[in-house]
């Protein structure tokens, strides 16, 4: 009897340890401050320092949809338009500066931005999606980033990489309130 025991503890341990490895993730998330006027906040581009076509693009989108879930309704986008190659060129510079001002123009008090560092699939038979991004909230007055949140998080060879892209950024901007 008490060696099913032992086996069944063993087993539940074991599944246990695996669901914790499931997906192995890294994040360094600073605390909000409290903001006055964070609902007056703009999503301006991401930088995309990867070898993907639309990463930033692809993890813009999902923060977009994760803050209006948060209840972010006065979020202010800005509008995609590439007439200029700036996201062929990865001219973030140029591109972050128009976007700053378009937020200021826009009436935002603050700006999200940030990077994706990684948005792929690994090579190999398994072929894991990983992810690593970073968030920055910069005060329009100022020019100051008042918060920042980096991570990076890897998946199975079942997941998708939107799915943990998705669960990555919903971690990085958990303490975002409006």
């Amino acid at each position: 009897m008490k060696m099913q025991i032992k086996a069944r503890c063993n087993r539940w341990a074991g599944l246990a340890a695996l669901l914790a490895l499931s997906a192995c993730s890294s994040t360094q998330v600073g605390l909000a401050p409290s903001w006055t006027q964070l609902n007056k906040l703009a999503l301006v581009p991401l930088s995309n320092y990867t070898e993907t076509p639309g990463a930033a693009l692809g993890a813009q989108s999902i923060a977009q949809n994760l803050l209006h879930q948060k209840g972010f309704t006065q979020l202010a986008t800005y509008p995609f338009s590439d007439s200029a190659g700036t996201y062929l060129l990865n001219n973030t510079d140029q591109q972050r500066a128009q976007a700053l001002e378009w937020a200021r123009d826009a009436g935002a008090q603050y700006a999200l931005t940030g990077a994706v560092q990684e948005w792929r699939y690994k090579v190999g038979i398994d072929g894991e999606p990983v992810v690593g991004l970073s968030f920055d909230v910069v005060d329009l007055n100022t020019g100051e980033v008042v918060w920042s949140a980096m991570g990076s998080r890897s998946g199975w060879s079942r997941s998708t990489l939107a799915g943990v892209g998705h669960d990555l950024i919903s971690q990085l901007l958990a303490p975002i309130q409006p």
